[in-house]
């Protein structure tokens, strides 16, 4: 796959090379093609493969809230799982780590921030606690490491352990709030007749292959794009990479304010922060066979860069019961100031 990538990107470069006399321009433009391709493939096949996942599952008899606590909230992480794994396979470990804290930051300083922005809403404490000390836990577990300068064993058990922790808790919640649903009800089942089946199996194919592909296609033109433009990978990955992953959380948020849902925007960001930051490093770090390194800037900007939004975004809402929306905006601030000093640097 590596190779038939790079083939074509040569194949493009050279091609437009011949007719225009542009310098670096052309590799750059292509890598970004490249990599808005890989973007869409990712987001798409990961729609397709939540829609199937989910379909399976039900049609198997699993009840709806162990679908919902583990099979949607795994496979709408996909993008950013996927991608890190690959980059961290192929030996790019600050893209690996960067996209993974890159997301979070994304998901909370710019996606959680217009919809505070939005739709500032009242919670129930009781409901958000779990999962804002999880979160807050696993980004205080990766600003430790980076001060020990990497990701090593143990953080990775501990940030393991909180991940089944989250997983246990999501299935735990959803099994208490369906006793109020009728036993019937549990017992429904999507259809299943041959062409149903005949369509959902290729949702799930292609949806799976289109994920695989487009991580490829981000990792390998991420990769180009660094060394074309002579930025570090870690800039591309915090930046459009992370961003790029972090689509479906956004579409989710847009479609929440449209529908004045906000607790479906925030639990869903909330959620798919918890598995980026405990389930993707140490997938990396046993990919790449021993403990991730990390670097000054990532230990000094990007894992404090995590913690600080995170804490801005759920502690007050803590105290006071209520996301306001001035945290979306101080949250909105401190991103713009992250990607100032990120790119700046």
């Amino acid at each position: 796959m590596d190779h038939l990538i790079d083939l074509a990107r040569d194949g493009i470069v050279s091609f437009f090379s011949g007719f225009l006399n542009w310098g670096n321009a052309i590799p750059i433009m292509v890598n970004l093609l490249f990599l808005a391709v890989g973007l869409f493939v990712i987001v798409k096949g990961g729609d397709l493969f939540v829609d199937a996942a989910t379909w399976i599952a039900e049609v198997s008899g699993i009840p709806k809230f162990i679908v919902g606590a583990t099979v949607v909230s795994l496979a709408t992480t996909l993008p950013e799982l996927l991608t890190s794994a690959f980059a961290a396979a192929k030996g790019s470990t600050d893209m690996a780590i960067g996209n993974a804290v890159g997301s979070v930051t994304a998901n909370i300083g710019l996606i959680m921030a217009i919809s505070l922005i939005a739709m500032p809403s009242i919670i129930r404490r009781k409901d958000y606690w779990p999962k804002i000390a999880m979160m807050l836990g696993a980004a205080l577990v990766i600003v430790i490491s980076g001060l020990f300068g990497s990701v090593n064993l143990v953080a990775c058990v501990i940030l393991a352990i909180l991940f089944g922790v989250n997983v246990w808790e999501n299935i735990h919640a959803a099994k208490a709030a369906s006793k109020e649903q009728a036993d019937a009800e549990e017992k429904v089942r999507p259809p299943h007749d041959g062409k149903t089946v005949a369509k959902n199996i290729f949702k799930f194919v292609f949806g799976a292959a289109g994920i695989v592909i487009g991580a490829q296609l981000l990792v390998n033109s991420g990769s180009s794009l660094a060394s074309a433009a002579g930025v570090s990978e870690r800039v591309i990955s915090v930046t459009l990479i992370a961003v790029g992953t972090s689509l479906p959380e956004l579409v989710t948020t847009i479609t929440a304010i449209v529908k004045k849902q906000s607790d479906l925007s925030v639990g869903n960001i909330i959620g798919a922060n918890i598995i980026d930051l405990s389930l993707i490093l140490p997938i990396c770090a046993f990919l790449s066979g021993k403990a991730l390194p990390v670097t000054s800037a990532i230990a000094a900007i990007d894992f404090p860069a995590v913690l600080i939004v995170g804490a801005v975004a759920c502690i007050p809402t803590l105290i006071t019961k209520k996301f306001q929306r001035w945290q979306g905006i101080a949250l909105l601030l401190i991103y713009v100031l992250y990607l100032t000093i990120t790119v700046l640097r």
